[in-house]
């Protein structure tokens, strides 16, 4: 209740000073209208008398003020017109200065001796320095913190058009712009002072007066909020007390925007002043907005020739000081006045930024040795940015920053913190995002040494970055010596890290990112054929460290960079002498031959099958026959001893027949037995309708337009006939089974291959031999127990339609499709 009774006492209290101000406000303006001087003093001071309650906190007291500010203010404008204007009240302005320092109470007397003084400034009847002198000296008579601020702060406002600055009316005889810079300044420490004070001041409201009481002289003292408890005091303290420190930084503005204030002047008299009250005053929320303050409103220009000055001061701050935000935005506002003006580069050198940033970072750090990794992080990331924006040739500079990093993690265990993992993440992605070549983070030394801090979680996310990267701005990596920096940056990816395995892993990430591996070992390149084959042998090693569930992912993209060196070195039969070997075709296979076996402890047979077809099919270009012939044969033994799903045995024959079937550098003898082996496992096949079709394309296996020699046009014959005979099975075995034909698709898929062959000139395929296969199909679709199929009747009426169209025609083709009759 007492609590309550305290807040509503508050608002009763703001209330009866917001109309007095108002109710004084009128009468002071009937003054003025009517140039009665007297009544206008007495009212003026009446209304500037409701600020010197003590009832309210600084919170209510600051509302009060804002309220005098946009309408008493407003009024001492007007008073301040007034006084100007000497005719209408008959009062020499000297002689005003004079009467208003006769007002009954301090607060309302400088307030109007502080208007009046801005009179007697412009009246320029006495320098200006002597005013402001008087008036800054004066206003030390109101010691309570927060009416004292009010009434610096009103002072400054009405003095800032008249300070001696170059340019300015009131400058020369005996004003000089060294007189504005002291006037402000001793401002500045007044206010920063009473500022200060009020954490020691507590309570500025009392919490036992009475609702009628509004004696203005109550003194402040301890009240309701005491019961709060210490903490929750001070917080509600320290809260008001931030209200309040624009009324202190305006002093620094009003510095910065005094023309005469060169670099000289600047370096000698003004930072040094400043600083000496932030250092002395040794508060943290003063400590750490007035060094924001300098940082935002005084040039780079200044910042960057006085950088020692202002950095010796961060380590003499009170530690619990938020030094990391400070110092980040000092070097974000240099590095970006080094981009906005490139021709000033020379001048950070000349200075040596960079060396004193890092060497007050490192004080600073010994100062507050209790400052947490994120914050310390999060410094190295503010200067490596600096470095990338303002020295981004110089690598020196950012690997010392990534070294500087690796100390403050060494000892440490894993980041689990999830803010400091971020800034190291940030850390190792600004390289990244500069300078768009993952080579030059290569070259860093301190790179993987700062990754290795990581937990093992973030070094996979950073891995990715990396990889994303390189993919992103298609960066080669061209040596093998980067390639070994490159995969243990990406070790994450590649292997399991301790803490993690493969089994406890989302199977959709897992994949995503074995997918970004595979894509990135197409972008390891080089020119000579040595320096790949060592890229490729590196970056084996590393993917046989990564354990069987990740081989079906990375091999493929392994073999096939192999494979592309293998085509470019066609035509080397790599006997060549030497201590090192160089790349060779045949010394490629060898590695290739043992890069696909271990994908059977995956076990992964089809793919090594689809893969061995592939080096098959590459030696066959470098007319390597032994090679080729060991490939094929590797593939049959895994068909026969591995591949035992029957879709996947339909798939593996097609690919080994089209494989062999482009293969042109067997002999007889070899060729005669792949291709016995291919012809016989496709009439192994489970089902009817699979072994059809696998025959009838074993038949191209004996004909190849492209190649002299193979035409043999009886075993393609011979395979037709043999699919034939397996189709008519599968149509008796569906009469058998469902009481009706099946559909005719596969004679007309083999109608199909007599008419490619007759095209091709095979003299065994005859039209009298379409002709009774044509005559054969229409019987099956006509039969009793056929079923309509407008699949199968679709296709073989496009079979007869193509068949008529040749016959129309003409010429050679036209006759000898001639004596085919398609009838009706």
């Amino acid at each position: 209740m007492m609590m309550s009774n305290g807040i509503e006492d508050e608002e009763k209290w703001l209330a009866e000073g917001i109309a007095g101000i108002q109710h004084n406000a009128f009468y002071l303006h009937r003054a003025l209208d009517s140039n009665n001087l007297r009544e206008a003093l007495k009212y003026s001071a009446q209304l500037l008398s409701e600020l010197r309650t003590s009832r309210l906190s600084p919170h209510k007291y600051y509302e009060l003020c804002k309220v005098l500010h946009m309408r008493a203010f407003d009024e001492l404008r007007r008073l301040e017109i007034f006084f100007k204007e000497e005719d209408r009240h008959g009062c020499p302005v000297i002689d005003l200065y004079e009467l208003v320092q006769h007002a009954g109470n301090i607060l309302p007397r400088l307030y109007l001796l502080c208007t009046v003084g801005s009179v007697y400034i412009k009246s320029k009847e006495a320098p200006a320095k002597d005013i402001l002198r008087d008036l800054v000296e004066m206003c030390r008579a109101v010691q309570h913190p927060v009416r004292g601020l009010f009434l610096r702060s009103y002072l400054a406002q009405v003095s800032r058009d008249k300070l001696p600055d170059i340019g300015s009316e009131y400058e020369g005889e005996g004003d000089t712009v060294m007189d504005a810079v002291e006037f402000v300044l001793q401002n500045f420490i007044e206010m920063n002072k009473l500022w200060v004070r009020m954490q020691h001041q507590g309570i500025f409201y009392e919490a036992n007066v009475s609702f009628g009481d509004r004696d203005p002289e109550l003194k402040p003292s301890f009240g309701v909020s005491g019961l709060q408890g210490p903490h929750r005091e001070k917080e509600k303290l320290e809260k008001e007390r931030n209200e309040l420190r624009d009324l202190v930084g305006k002093n620094l503005h009003v510095l910065s925007q005094i023309e005469g204030i060169d670099l000289e002047m600047y370096r000698d008299t003004v930072l040094p002043s400043v600083l000496e009250q932030i250092v002395n005053c040794k508060d943290e929320l003063a400590q750490y907005y007035l060094m924001d303050c300098i940082i935002q409103v005084f040039p780079d220009e200044y910042h960057l020739q006085t950088l020692e000055t202002l950095l010796s001061a961060c380590p003499q701050l009170q530690p619990t000081v938020d030094l990391k935000t400070v110092l980040s935005q000092l070097m974000e506002r240099l590095s970006n006045y080094a981009s906005l003006n490139p021709e000033l580069l020379p001048e950070f050198l000349q200075v040596e930024a960079f060396s004193k940033l890092s060497n007050a970072i490192g004080k600073v750090m010994e100062a507050q040795v209790d400052m947490p990794v994120v914050g310390a992080i999060s410094l190295y990331v503010s200067l490596l940015t600096f470095t990338l924006r303002v020295h981004p040739d110089r690598l020196d500079y950012v690997d010392q920053v990534l070294g500087a990093c690796v100390k403050i993690l060494s000892g440490k265990p894993k980041l689990e913190d999830s803010k400091a993992t971020k800034q190291v993440v940030a850390l190792l992605s600004a390289p990244l995002d500069k300078y768009d070549d993952i080579v030059t983070a290569l070259t860093l030394s301190n790179y993987p040494r700062v990754m290795d801090h990581l937990d093992a979680g973030t070094n996979k996310v950073m891995a990715m970055v990396i990889i994303r990267s390189i993919m992103k701005n298609k960066s080669w990596v061209s040596t093998s010596d980067k390639v070994e920096v490159l995969f243990e940056l990406i070790k994450g990816l590649i292997k399991d890290l301790e803490g993690i395995s493969t089994d406890e892993l989302d199977e959709e990430d897992f994949n995503e990112e074995q997918n970004s591996v595979a894509c990135l070992m197409h972008m390891l390149y080089n020119d000579e054929p040595e320096e790949m084959l060592k890229i490729i042998c590196t970056v084996w090693k590393h993917v046989m460290s990564g354990g069987p569930k990740r081989l079906p992912f990375t091999v493929p993209s392994l073999v096939f960079s192999a494979l592309k060196l293998v085509r470019r070195l066609q035509g080397q039969d790599g006997d060549v002498g030497g201590e090192e070997v160089p790349a060779t075709p045949k010394k490629i296979f060898q590695l290739l031959n043992q890069i696909i076996e271990t994908l059977s402890v995956v076990p992964a047979p089809e793919l090594a099958l689809r893969l061995y077809l592939q080096c098959a099919e590459a030696a066959n270009d470098c007319d390597l026959e032994p090679v080729a012939y060991d490939f094929f044969t590797q593939a049959f033994v895994l068909y026969e001893e591995e591949v035992a799903d029957s879709k996947a045995q339909v798939t593996a024959i097609h690919l080994i027949i089209g494989t062999l079937q482009r293969v042109n550098v067997f002999g007889v003898e070899n060729r005669d037995t792949l291709t016995h082996k291919a012809t016989g496992y496709s009439a192994k096949l489970l089902k009817k309708p699979d072994q059809c079709r696998a025959v009838y394309a074993c038949s191209h296996l004996f004909w190849v337009d492209d190649q002299d020699g193979i035409k043999d046009g009886e075993r393609v014959l011979l395979c037709l006939k043999r699919s034939l005979r397996i189709a008519n099975a599968a149509q008796q075995m569906t009469n058998v089974t469902r009481g009706s034909s099946g559909p005719v698709t596969l004679f007309v898929e083999i109608l199909n291959k007599y008419l490619y062959f007759f095209e091709k000139g095979n003299p065994q395929i005859t039209a009298s031999v379409i002709q009774g296969l044509i005559e054969l199909i229409k019987t099956e679709m006509q039969s009793d127990n056929a079923v309509v199929n407008p699949v199968s009747d679709a296709f073989f009426t496009s079979t007869l339609r193509y068949i008529q169209f040749q016959k129309e025609k003409g010429g050679a083709m036209g006759e000898k499709y001639d004596s085919i009759k398609l009838g009706g």
